[in-house]
C-alpha cells in the first residue's frame, strides 16, 4: 500500500481526470444529432483522432496488467515481439491493407456495423442477425477482463480488501457509460486521443523506473539470463527469442492479427475522413503501437526480477496460487509498479491504466450496443426513428455493463484467458468473410456461415474441454500434457490463433464451391472501389 499523501495526491489526479472525461461526453453530446453522429462520428473523422482511436481501442489494462504479467513471467525479454507485431501486423498493415476499402465500400453499401456490412455484402439478413449474436456474446468476456485488469491495479494502489475490487469495476462501468451515453463516438474518439497522450507518456516513464531500478538494460538482462526458465533452463529469459518461441508465435498472431477481423477495430476504418488521413494515421497508429505495447511487453518482460521464483515479493506477497500451485500473473504487474516507481508516480500509472482501459471499454460498449440495436431491434420494429435508436442504444449500453461487470467480479478467471476466447471466437469468425469480402468478388455466404461455426466453435469447445474442470475430459488434459508437444494445445491463446487462421484458409476453399452472392449486388459492393 501506498502512503496516505500519495493516496491523496491519485484521488486529485483521478478527480481531474474524471472531470474531463464528462465534461467532453457533455460537450460532444450537443454536436451528436444523428444514429451516424452517434455510431460513427458523421464519418468525418480525422487522422489523429482515429489513430489514437485505434490504439487506445487495441491496447488496456488487458495488455499492461494481464498479458505483460504473463507473457512477461513465460517468456522473459522476448516478449518484446509481441508489441513489435502489435505495430507492424496489428496497427501498420490493416490502416493500408483494409482501411482505404473498408471506409469506401461500407460507405458506398450503408453500412454502420460490421453485421450490416455482412448483410449488405453477401446479401444476407440472417447473416446479420448472427454476426451481431456472435458480437454482443463475445464482447462481454473482453469487457470482463479490463474490469479484471483495472480492479487488480486499484487494488494495489489503495489496499481496498476483498470487495474493493467489485466496488472499482462498478465505478469504472458509470463512468465509462457517462461519456460514452452522451456523446457517443465523437466524445469516444476525443477522449481516446486525451487518454492516448496520457498512456504514451505513463508508458515510457514506468519502462524507464523499471530497467533503472535493476541497474539499467545490460544488468537488468544479465539478471534475467541467471534465472532458470519453466524448463530449468539458464541464459533464456533475457535472450532475444526466449525459452519458447513456438508458444510465443501464437500470442503474437492472437493479438496482432486478431485487430483485422474485431468489430470493434475494423469499425474506425468506417469513420475515418478520407484516404489522406488513412495514411496518416497509419504512420500514427504505428508509432503508438511501438511506444505502448512494445513498452508494456518490454516491461513485464523483467516481472521475474521484481516477483521471485519461490512466488513472492520483496514484501512478501504470494504470487502462487496455493490451490493449483501455478502463478497468479495478473498480480505482478502492480507489484513490479509498486516497487519500481516512487510513490508519487503511483498516481500516473492509475491514471495510465485508467486511460488504456476506459478507452477500450467505450469502444467495446459502443460497438455492442450499436450492433444489437441497429442489426437485431431495428429491422423488427416500426417507425424505428433516429430518436428511438438512440435511444435503445443508451439502454444497451446499461445492459451490456452490467452483465461484464457480473463477469468480472468472478475472479476465477485470468485476464489473459478471458481475452483469449473473445479475441478468437470473434475474430475467428468474422476475419476471413470481412477480409475476402473486400477483395474477392467470389466469396460466398456459405464460406461466411463455415467461418462463422468453426471461429465460434473451436473457442467454446476449448473452454469448455480444456478450461473447465470437467471430470471427463481430465484424462484427456493429461494425455495432451503426456504428449509434451511443442506446440502447447491447452492454452486458449494458441486455440483463439488457430481460429483465427483456419477462418482465413476455410472461406477461399468453401467459396470454391459454392455459390457466390447475386452479381448485381456483388458487383454494386464493388464499384465503389473501382471508381477510385
Amino acid at each position: 500500500m501506498i502512503s496516505m499523501g500519495s493516496q491523496a495526491a491519485t484521488f486529485v489526479i483521478l478527480a481531474i481526470y474524471v472531470a474531463i472525461m464528462v465534461g467532453i461526453g457533455i460537450y460532444m453530446s450537443r454536436k451528436t444529432k444523428s444514429t451516424e453522429d452517434f455510431m460513427l462520428g458523421g464519418r468525418n473523422v480525422g487522422s489523429w483522432l482515429t489513430a489514437f482511436s485505434y490504439g487506445t481501442t487495441y491496447f488496456s489494462a488487458v495488455v499492461f496488467i494481464g498479458y505483460a504479467g504473463q507473457f512477461g513471467w513465460m517468456y522473459g525479454a522476448s516478449a518484446t515481439w509481441v508489441g513489435i507485431g502489435n505495430a507492424i501486423i496489428g496497427s501498420l498493415i490493416p490502416f493500408f491493407l483494409i482501411g482505404k476499402r473498408t471506409r469506401l465500400m461500407t460507405n458506398h453499401i450503408g453500412a454502420k456495423t460490421m453485421p450490416e456490412y455482412f448483410e449488405h455484402r453477401f446479401d444476407s439478413k440472417k447473416l446479420k442477425t448472427a454476426s451481431a449474436l456472435i458480437v454482443f456474446i463475445f464482447l462481454i468476456p473482453y469487457t470482463a477482463s479490463v474490469y479484471n485488469g483495472l480492479s487488480r491495479l486499484f487494488g494495489m494502489v489503495f489496499d481496498l480488501g476483498e470487495n474493493g475490487g467489485t466496488y472499482i469495476i462498478i465505478a469504472m462501468a458509470v463512468l465509462s457509460a457517462i461519456y460514452v451515453t452522451l456523446g457517443g463516438y465523437k466524445a469516444t474518439a476525443l477522449n481516446d486521443f486525451f487518454q492516448g497522450i496520457i498512456m504514451l507518456i505513463g508508458i515510457g516513464t514506468v519502462v524507464a523506473l523499471t530497467v533503472q531500478k535493476k541497474d539499467g538494460l545490460s544488468a537488468a538482462l544479465d539478471a534475467l539470463n541467471a534465472i532458470s526458465d519453466s524448463k530449468t533452463e539458464t541464459g533464456t529469459l533475457g535472450s532475444l527469442f526466449g525459452p519458447d518461441p513456438i508458444n510465443l508465435l501464437g500470442v503474437v498472431i492472437l493479438t496482432s492479427l486478431g485487430t483485422w477481423g474485431l468489430p470493434q477495430m475494423v469499425q474506425k476504418f468506417y469513420a475515418i475522413k478520407d484516404e489522406q488521413a488513412i495514411k496518416k494515421g497509419a504512420v500514427i497508429s504505428t508509432f503508438f503501437a511501438i511506444v505502448v505495447a512494445g513498452g508494456s511487453y518490454f516491461m513485464g518482460g523483467f516481472v521475474r526480477l521484481y516477483c521471485t521464483l519461490d512466488g513472492s515479493d520483496a514484501s512478501g506477497k504470494t504470487f502462487i496460487d496455493t490451490v493449483n500451485g501455478k502463478p497468479v500473473y495478473d498480480t505482478m504487474v502492480p507489484s513490479l509498479i509498486k516497487q519500481a516507481l516512487p510513490n508519487l508516480l503511483i498516481g500516473l500509472v492509475v491514471v495510465l491504466v485508467l486511460s488504456a482501459s476506459l478507452s477500450t471499454l467505450s469502444s467495446l460498449v459502443l460497438t455492442s450496443s450499436s450492433t444489437l440495436t441497429n442489426d437485431l431491434i431495428k429491422p423488427r420494429v416500426k417507425n424505428f426513428d433516429d430518436k428511438k435508436q438512440i435511444t435503445f442504444m443508451r439502454i444497451f449500453i446499461a445492459v451490456f455493463l452490467i452483465i461484464s461487470v457480473i463477469i468480472a467480479c468472478n475472479k476465477n478467471a485470468s485476464i489473459s484467458t478471458l481475452m483469449s476466447y473473445s479475441w478468437g471466437a470473434l475474430s475467428g469468425a468474422f476475419l476471413g468473410p470481412f477480409l475476402y469480402g473486400l477483395f474477392m468478388k467470389k466469396a460466398s455466404k456459405a464460406a461466411c456461415w463455415a467461418s462463422f461455426f468453426t471461429g465460434v466453435g473451436i473457442s467454446v469447445a476449448h473452454m469448455v474441454l480444456f478450461s473447465m474442470n470437467i471430470e471427463a475430459f481430465n484424462g484427456l488434459k493429461q494425455s495432451i500434457i503426456d504428449l509434451n508437444c511443442p506446440l502447447n494445445l491447452l492454452s486458449p491463446i494458441n486455440a483463439g490463433a488457430f481460429a483465427m487462421i483456419i477462418s482465413l484458409i476455410i472461406v477461399p476453399v468453401v467459396s470454391a464451391f459454392t455459390k457466390a452472392p447475386d452479381k448485381k449486388v456483388v458487383d454494386n459492393a464493388f464499384s465503389s472501389l473501382s471508381a477510385k
